[in-house]
């Protein structure tokens, strides 16, 4: 595999809505609420990992795409829903007004929904293309199922209910691990996995990279925790400081600026020395957990 983070994003963007399903005009403010998100932009992470997982197995990636778009109809209808009232109640998402602040709350919940309806629309109707395929057709399955995992009540929205929970308890390191391996990074794990699962990946390989993806889940958040205190509106293209207003539980409020520091450099070794085996084969997710590491926005 030789491309690069930004040949991952091109193929991703140009073929973002391609999984869409057609919406009846009588509802056509659903497709541009859904679409005003999606087409904000964002670091498109998590279907990038999906394409670069079946590209490290030599898979076709473009047989991986339903998958990865399918990721980030998910990864931005639970945005949409974070910036509610109800939750996180944020102005500003990838620099832009937040949904609600464009449509009215109804509707980005709206879009919420019907985003993460399409991600599984997308998943089964590829599924349906390799019924005489077993082979085939059983790794689709797997690369579904993994990210319906990631997404629901043992990954995402586990992770999203303790968050909330949080904000009137102090949490210990043990809970707040928890908190995150859930929230950001069981989403993160599910990537990788399905473009593994798509690439054919042994159970070897597949192990490696669950160490590898939890330990970059749990160093992008305490990043962002930190990013939170350090950036700017400019730098991240969202509010700063949101931790402290809404008394969440961060790496940073429950350890200090300097200990949070130290656990995020300590995570991306670890990161990196789960595909040391690869060597330079695991070039791009190297320089990945690094690039994450030092990003600012």
């Amino acid at each position: 595999m030789d491309r690069t983070f930004e040949e991952y994003k091109k193929i991703v963007d140009d073929h973002l809505f391609d999984f869409i399903p057609n919406v009846d005009t009588k509802s056509l403010t659903l497709y541009e609420a859904m679409k005003y998100s999606l087409a904000a932009g964002g670091k498109r992470l998590r279907p990038i990992l999906t394409l670069a997982a079946c590209d490290f197995m030599n898979g076709d990636i473009y047989e991986a795409l339903p998958y990865a778009c399918a990721i980030e109809y998910i990864h931005t209808y639970s945005l949409i829903h974070d910036d509610l009232p109800c939750m996180d109640d944020d102005d500003l998402r990838r620099g832009v007004p937040t949904n609600h602040k464009v449509y009215g709350e109804a509707i980005a919940l709206l879009a919420g929904d019907g985003l993460l309806t399409s991600a599984f629309e997308a998943i089964h109707k590829d599924q349906m293309l390799y019924f005489d395929d077993p082979k085939r057709l059983i790794a689709r399955v797997k690369a579904g199922y993994t990210i319906s995992n990631g997404a629901g009540v043992k990954g995402m929205v586990a992770g999203q209910i303790c968050d909330i929970e949080g904000e009137t308890k102090k949490y210990s390191n043990t809970m707040l691990e928890y908190l995150h391996l859930n929230k950001t990074g069981a989403l993160i794990k599910s990537s990788i996995r399905a473009g593994l699962y798509i690439g054919n990946a042994d159970s070897d390989t597949i192990s490696r990279f669950d160490k590898y993806s939890e330990a970059l889940g749990l160093a992008f958040q305490i990043q962002d925790d930190i990013l939170d205190v350090t950036g700017s509106v400019e730098e991240l293209g969202k509010d700063v400081n949101a931790d402290e207003r809404s008394n969440k539980n961060s790496f940073v409020s429950v350890n200090g600026l300097d200990k949070a520091k130290k656990r995020l450099n300590e995570l991306t070794e670890d990161a990196i020395s789960a595909l040391s085996v690869y060597y330079d084969n695991a070039e791009f997710f190297t320089k990945l957990a690094l690039d994450l590491k030092n990003r600012n926005k």
